[in-house]
């Protein structure tokens, strides 16, 4: 096998750092979206790990975690290998302060996509087309959206035990196995057989650095584990995985004040917040109706009856490293 590593038509050989620009559409105005891709190999051969932020525009921490890891200088102990970095996947999301593209579409809903679809459509075909056939491993980083906040936490798919061996090297306070979402670059990663792991930490448009220095550090982690940079794996404490989770919902509309928040323990019965009727009149309280943990909550003052409220994360174990 040629130690030659070659995309969109561009040769990167060992010991080499390059960028590479592909073009996927132009908007009505002629401004071209492209997918800017950094190449960074070591002067020997080794596992391709590819990390990915701004899947959905608005995702801030994803972008920030990947930008802060180019900058960090752990590349510059790579022994062995190569890391494709995309910071930035969704650059119509991004600009536009959106999860989505101009059609209303979900890049991570348009897998494997289609080079004369819509621009999710042909985003998601950049990428599966021209990068994730070299990736081993993959990190997919994201944010909680829509006013909704995420404890720092890895998913992966059911039944892969590579991502799950990762998930532990990883690290983040909690876990959660569940099956792949059809469309996903979950999904995709499955059927090519690529261990996938998706980090969420964080709120949709809003910096969280708890999150950011968790994804950068995982990031570390997995590198050193698979002896692709200098490093020891320090003592953490063990995950926590769970296999079932459960949404707690705004059982009316109001004002919404949360007393219990993301990465909390909680009991069945326990307060986790209220719910204010506006004009002064009922108060409505929201009990956990589950013995686990918040691995979500959402901080939207205003919500409407049936919004998602808190994310409890149930049927638990710990992960040891």
């Amino acid at each position: 096998m040629s130690d030659t590593l070659i995309i969109h038509n561009q040769k990167i050989e060992l010991g080499q750092q390059k960028t590479i620009k592909i073009n996927v559409a132009s908007l009505p105005s002629g401004t071209k979206i492209e997918l800017v891709i950094n190449v960074c190999r070591a002067k020997t051969s080794g596992p391709v790990v590819l990390l990915i932020g701004g899947v959905h525009g608005d995702e801030i921490n994803g972008v920030e975690i990947v930008r802060r890891f180019l900058t960090s200088g752990i590349s510059d102990r790579l022994l062995r290998g190569t890391i494709i970095s995309i910071p930035l996947l969704n650059i119509y999301g991004f600009i536009n302060f959106s999860r989505d593209t101009p059609d209303g579409k979900d890049v991570n809903r348009s897998f494997p996509g289609a080079s004369n679809g819509s621009l999710s459509a042909r985003v998601a075909r950049s990428l599966t087309k021209y990068i994730l056939p070299h990736a081993n491993i993959v990190l997919d980083f994201h944010t909680g959206g829509a006013s909704r906040y995420n404890f720092p936490q890895i998913r992966y798919t059911k039944g892969d035990e590579k991502a799950r061996e990762l998930a532990q090297v990883f690290n983040t306070p909690f876990v959660i196995c569940k099956p792949a979402i059809p469309k996903s670059l979950r999904k995709v990663a499955q059927t090519l057989n690529k261990p996938l792991l998706i980090f969420e930490g964080g709120e949709s448009l809003r910096y969280d650095g708890f999150s950011i220095k968790r994804g950068v550090e995982g990031i570390e982690r997995v590198l050193i584990a698979e002896e692709m940079v200098a490093g020891t794996l320090e003592p953490t404490n063990p995950s926590i995985m769970f296999t079932k989770t459960h949404w707690i919902r705004a059982a009316q509309a109001g004002l919404f004040t949360w007393s219990q928040q993301s990465g909390a323990k909680v009991s069945i019965g326990e307060p986790l917040g209220v719910i204010n009727d506006p004009y002064g009149g009922e108060e409505v309280r929201i009990f956990s109706n589950k013995d686990g943990y918040i691995i979500g909550h959402n901080n939207a003052p205003v919500v409407s009856q049936g919004d998602a409220l808190f994310h409890i994360g149930v049927a638990s174990e710990e992960l040891e490293v």
